[in-house]
């Protein structure tokens, strides 16, 4: 994409995200007047941490995933309790909990009771990808703390395990369509999975054979990274050589069948979602257009962050983000 057509579409990205916003209660630059710095004591926040950890930014990505799509973008996912939502199976590795407390304290001493956890998670989820070579946008803010965080009602969320028709529904019932899906799914471009969540696909697929959508060529260095009955808790790349920058790497991983997660891979053999993989990766089909990964990625991340937003008196602004006020 030529530089010209790459700032209208982020310009047309940036339109869009304040119409939506405008419709779901949140604005841009809502901390403005109240806590002008917020913003960029966020960004510095995730800086820091990741210099010394880059395994925070996605953390914090899938973290903010995670709380979108149960209960809404309200930092539930954060409360502490004997049945919160963060002692959920999904849940119990995430990581970048320590970021966002860090984030809370410093504003709670600039701004006292004014920046909710769920405007720093959603901050941090953005500046996660900035920090690991992605695209910056803007994020609406002006979201408010849920009260209720139940590990029940994690079953909302996408399993690594399920088909394309079972991901399409769940993200649709939150207005996410097809192509958000992929995008989003491509949030798997940095990061990485435990040997436990796909080790399956190695050893007793079918007939106790490997996973046949798997490269046969990339099958021993998966074998070698995981043996069969090995340390199951050991982690690799989900975008194996680029795990650290975000680029559309992933998706050239899938359409070599080098997808790590049954569900990645399953991107490339649906032909619902093959056809987005291959416009993210530069294809022109039938005479639909290349999608720019990172533009849309913003796009779909502007959607995703503006469900169930909770705002007024339908939510609150907690002064440690892990306890309800």
């Amino acid at each position: 994409m030529s530089p010209r057509l790459l700032f209208l579409a982020v310009a047309a990205m940036f339109a869009m995200a304040a119409a939506l916003a405008h419709a779901q209660g949140t604005r841009l630059a809502f901390y403005a007047r109240t806590c002008p710095r917020a913003e960029s004591i966020v960004r510095s926040t995730v800086q820091s941490h990741f210099r010394s950890n880059p395994a925070i930014a996605p953390g914090l990505l899938r973290m903010h995933f995670h709380d979108c799509f149960v209960q809404g973008c309200d930092a539930s996912i954060l409360i502490d309790g004997p049945n919160s939502e963060k002692t959920a199976p999904p849940n119990r590795l995430l990581r970048g909990y320590e970021v966002i407390d860090d984030a809370k304290t410093q504003l709670e001493a600039a701004c006292p009771g004014v920046v909710s956890c769920a405007d720093i998670l959603t901050l941090a989820a953005r500046d996660s990808v900035f920090v690991t070579r992605g695209i910056n946008w803007q994020v609406p803010t002006g979201r408010r703390d849920g009260r209720v965080s139940l590990a029940s009602d994690t079953s909302n969320l996408p399993a690594f395990t399920k088909s394309i028709d079972s991901q399409k529904q769940k993200f649709a019932a939150f207005g996410l369509n097809t192509q958000d899906l992929v995008a989003l799914v491509g949030g798997h471009t940095i990061g990485t999975s435990a040997c436990q969540f796909f080790s399956y696909r190695l050893y007793n697929f079918t007939n106790g054979g490997p996973d046949p959508t798997i490269n046969p060529a990339f099958f021993p260095q998966l074998q070698a990274l995981c043996p069969q009955n090995g340390d199951g808790s050991r982690r690799i790349d989900l975008d194996t050589g680029s795990g650290n920058r975000f680029d559309v790497s992933f998706f050239a991983n899938l359409r070599n069948g080098g997808g790590i997660l049954e569900s990645d891979q399953k991107l490339w053999t649906d032909a619902s979602t093959r056809g987005f993989v291959q416009r993210f990766l530069g294809e022109r089909l039938r005479g639909m257009r290349p999608l720019n990964f990172n533009v849309e990625f913003a796009r779909s991340m502007v959607k995703m962050s503006n469900i169930g937003v909770k705002t007024d008196t339908n939510g609150e602004i907690r002064r440690i983000c892990s306890a309800i006020n």
